[in-house]
């Protein structure tokens, strides 16, 4: 390369590759080949003498050890030239991406059989042309084939396909001075003849392809066919169309017959239309024109909603007035008045149910008692008949209250089963079983009155408050009716209709609590009235919570009052009563089901967890009602606990008491007892006549315990103690399915175990040793199950730490090709793996740097040329601006020197 500077580098290497501009010698070169290889040589040359001007285009890695002949890939670079073209292809390809961003756009092929490759060209062409005049609208005004015929000259076009007879002669006949080419000029001088040739070489070769000619034609005879059919179609519509409407002309005059309440004597109803004169079909048509039926049909009244949907407050109010009504109704027929005074406003006054005569035409007509009783075969039972006949009417009369009452009520015990399910009849281990439900049914049978002593039911009460008031409204009424008149009460004491009946509705709840402890009490117990009106209390508390759980916690500090007193007296004193009865068990009962009882601290649920809790743990056993007393209260703290599981000692330990005292034993006193669970009335003289009598139970088997009478009695018999003993079997099963996930479940249910394993039930019937021991061997294998997943304390497990050393690490193979290299074929591939992701991820790195650079230079070139042009447009504006204001000066400065001159004047 020349020395100097660059434009003299420059000119000798042009210079040298025989690319000057000037001539040598003055003289013009000649050519040599034609121009384009020229032009190709020149830009060779010209790119050849550009690389060697600029060395900075090439990059070249130093090798430490040259060895000749080898070629290394990446030794030499070409940075600019690979820069240029990352350039160009983010221009190609990420500025497109980024100018079309937010744009949806593009042409999708949707020509019929474009993209299916089964289809011939002729097909293709023969569906598309079948689609196109498909798709063709009929309500066009270009559309040749719509319902309207066109014609030309009065003929239709539809008959003109052949061109014969419009007027140009092209027959062969015909004279040329006409001015007419004939048929063969038009055919193939213009034409082309449409392939006659191929016409006639179609006949002797079928499996040719078809020409342009053949495949119009049949186009063009499938057309007429397709108009054709359709024509005919349209025919065969037109037809039934005349037919419906005459039909419907013959109808019309029925439709629109005069009534019978027109002012016209002689116009008949629409019954007697067979006897009409026949009015002409004119005169019809006429009268009822289509367009004049279309113009009343505008008028015709629009369909209105019927019943809106009504508020709470509106339906509450609603209920009332219908409850008022219906008592009103029913005082008027118990007083037989039908004056002014009813509600119809005297309307129906003086209409009363006229006797039946003897023209009823009925068999057993009998007039008044003084007749002799003719007729006395059948006038007993139809007369029967009749009373109920009218008794059913006053009943629908009143259906839409009392259907709304049970409605109500069938809500309301619904809310209350999907709350809390306020039932009594569940089995909660046997302490509400279905004993109750025995009982209290035989009770209902004898408490009811016979029809005729039984009092109608009233339809408005007074809001009690105090449970005497309440005894006194329903002191005639049966205690099946009771229920109704709660839910009566509540619905003519709504809250919404007075702001008294607020504080009335919380007196109603202390009022339901209190008559819920009078319905059972001793000594007969109705806890199917009971399951009646748990719903109702349910949906008073719901209402009004705090108030409900006051009253609630007042008779819960009563309750454990009297325990106090109770256990103050002494066990063994007499009428000294520590046990909850009946009346405290439903009470008890109740709160599980109105109240929430998985909460961990509720304001009703824990004073009766800690109330219970203190029965079965400080009161002592004397008798058989003691121990039915104490597994009603077990079964309870299964219904409490059910959700939350908690622990709850004191029912295992007196379930297991309960067998203790029950079943013979071989235990001989409380020392020998496994484990450490209080038994102080084991083996007392006053618990030992409890104990089953093997002798008089050999032969009994176990029942449903009767806790009815267990509790209100005192006599009991073998099978009651039997039965007392399954059921504490039953709830030592249910609490080991409770508790079986507790960490303590082996020291709790071991001594269990080793008890049931010391009972002498062997002389005892079949049943009762197949229940005892599928108890057993089911607390042996949850015990087992237990133990396995039990595991001692242990320290824990640190990976040991190595001692610290300062040695230096070295490398012993000392390659890096050598150091990529493992014995471990899978592990070195990994390796590679490793390596090669690592690559790849840094290329996409810098690819994705090198993306961010070009689109930041592009926004920033575009937002140089937005402030480019704002700037000039700014320049624009503000140069206008102060020409204007230099004009508006020199104006100022041109009155200035005018005002002195006018001075002088």
């Amino acid at each position: 390369m020349a020395k100097g500077s660059q434009l003299s580098q420059l000119k000798s290497a042009l210079s040298q590759a025989g690319i000057s501009k000037t001539p040598q010698n003055g003289k013009k070169r000649k050519r040599s080949g034609s121009i384009d290889q020229d032009k190709i040589k020149k830009a060779a040359k010209l790119q050849e003498i550009h690389k060697k001007l600029n060395p900075f285009d090439v990059k070249v890695t130093k090798l430490k050890h040259d060895v000749g002949g080898r070629k290394i890939k990446g030794s030499k670079g070409q940075p600019a030239q690979s820069k240029q073209a990352g350039i160009e292809q983010r221009e190609k390809t990420l500025l497109k991406e980024f100018q079309d961003r937010g744009r949806v756009g593009g042409i999708v092929d949707r020509r019929f059989g474009e993209n299916d490759p089964s289809m011939s060209l002729e097909e293709r062409m023969l569906e598309r042309f079948t689609k196109e005049r498909q798709r063709a609208s009929k309500g066009t005004i270009f559309n040749l084939e719509g319902e309207e015929e066109l014609t030309h000259y009065g003929q239709s076009l539809s008959n003109l396909d052949d061109f014969d007879d419009v007027g140009l002669p092209m027959d062969e006949d015909e004279d040329d001075d006409n001015g007419q080419m004939d048929r063969d000029i038009v055919g193939k001088a213009h034409f082309g003849g449409f392939g006659d040739k191929d016409e006639d070489e179609t006949d002797h070769n079928p499996d040719r392809k078809k020409s342009k000619a053949e495949v119009m034609t049949e186009l063009i005879a499938k057309s007429k066919e397709h108009k054709a059919r359709r024509q005919l179609e349209k025919v065969q519509e037109e037809s039934m169309r005349h037919q419906l409407d005459e039909d419907f002309d013959s109808l019309r005059s029925l439709l629109f017959a005069p009534g019978a309440q027109t002012t016209d004597n002689n116009a008949a109803s629409l019954g007697s239309s067979g006897d009409l004169p026949a009015i002409p079909s004119t005169d019809i048509d006429e009268q009822m024109d289509y367009d004049r039926q279309v113009r009343e049909l505008a008028f015709d009244q629009r369909a209105k909603p019927k019943d809106r949907t009504k508020t709470e407050d509106e339906l509450a109010l609603e209920e009332k007035e219908n409850l008022e009504k219906a008592e009103r109704q029913r005082r008027r027929r118990m007083l037989g008045d039908d004056g002014e005074d009813s509600d119809d406003g005297g309307r129906n006054h003086g209409k009363r149910k006229r006797e039946r005569g003897g023209d009823d035409l009925e068999d057993d007509f009998a007039g008044d008692e003084s007749l002799g009783g003719i007729g006395l075969g059948l006038g007993g039972i139809n007369g029967q008949a009749v009373a109920e006949d009218e008794s059913e009417e006053e009943e629908d009369d009143d259906e839409g209250v009392d259907g709304d009452e049970e409605s109500d009520n069938d809500d309301e015990n619904s809310e209350a089963e999907d709350g809390s399910e306020p039932s009594f009849g569940s089995e909660a281990g046997s302490a509400s079983g279905g004993e109750f439900d025995e009982i209290t049914t035989s009770q209902k049978s004898a408490k009811l009155k016979p029809p005729s002593v039984r009092h109608e039911l009233p339809f408005t009460f007074p809001c009690p408050e105090s449970h005497e008031e309440f005894l006194e409204i329903i002191e005639e009424i049966d205690h099946t009716d009771v229920p109704t008149v709660i839910q009566r009460i509540r619905t003519l004491h709504h809250p919404s209709l007075s702001p008294e009946n607020k504080v009335k509705l919380q007196n109603l709840t202390s009022v339901l609590v209190d008559h819920v402890l009078y319905i059972t009490s001793p000594p007969a117990p109705q806890f199917t009235l009971l399951n009646s009106i748990v719903p109702h209390l349910f949906a008073l508390c719901r209402s009004y919570p705090i108030e409900s759980a006051g009253i609630f916690v007042e008779k819960l500090s009563l309750m454990h009052k009297n325990l106090e007193r109770g256990l103050s007296r002494g066990a063994l004193e007499l009428g000294a009563r520590t046990w909850p009865g009946p009346a405290e068990l439903s009470l008890l009962r109740t709160i599980g089901v109105i109240w929430s009882s998985s909460d961990m601290s509720h304001p009703i649920i824990s004073p009766a967890r800690l109330l219970m809790g203190a029965y079965l743990g400080l009161c002592r056993v004397r008798s058989l009602t003691d121990i039915t007393s104490g597994l009603f209260l077990s079964s309870l703290f299964l219904q409490y606990e059910e959700l939350s599981k908690r622990l709850v000692p004191e029912a295992v330990n007196f379930s297991i008491n309960a067998v203790l005292h029950l079943a013979p034993s071989s235990l001989k006193n409380v020392a020998s007892i496994p484990g450490s669970f209080p038994s102080p009335d084991f083996r007392s003289d006053l618990c030992a006549p409890l104990t089953i009598d093997v002798k008089k139970s050999k032969h009994l088997d176990f029942h449903t315990p009767n806790l009815h009478r267990l509790l209100t009695d005192v006599h009991y018999e073998e099978q009651d103690k039997l039965d007392l003993l399954g059921l504490a079997f039953r709830l030592l099963d249910r609490f080991s399915e409770m508790y079986k996930s507790l960490a303590g479940f082996i020291e709790l249910y071991q001594p269990l175990l080793d008890i049931l394993t010391k009972l002498n039930i062997a002389k005892l019937s079949e049943g009762v040793r197949t229940q005892a021991s599928s108890l057993q061997d089911k607390l042996t294998r949850l015990l087992k199950f237990a133990r396995q997943a039990r595991r001692p304390l242990l320290l824990q497990a640190h990976k040991p730490i190595p001692i610290p050393t300062y040695i230096p690490k070295f490398e012993s193979r000392s390659s890096s090709y050598l150091r990529r290299q493992d014995p471990d074929h899978e592990r070195n591939e990994a390796s590679k793996l490793r390596y090669q992701l690592k690559q790849e991820k840094k290329g996409a790195i810098r690819e994705l740097r090198k993306d961010a650079k070009f689109l930041a230079a592009v926004e920033h070139k575009q937002q140089a040329e937005k402030d480019r042009a704002y700037k000039n447009h700014m320049n624009k504006a503000f140069s206008s601006l102060e020409g204007e204001r230099a004009e508006q000066k020199a104006m100022d400065r041109e009155k200035e020197k005018e005002k002195p001159r006018s001075g002088r004047k």
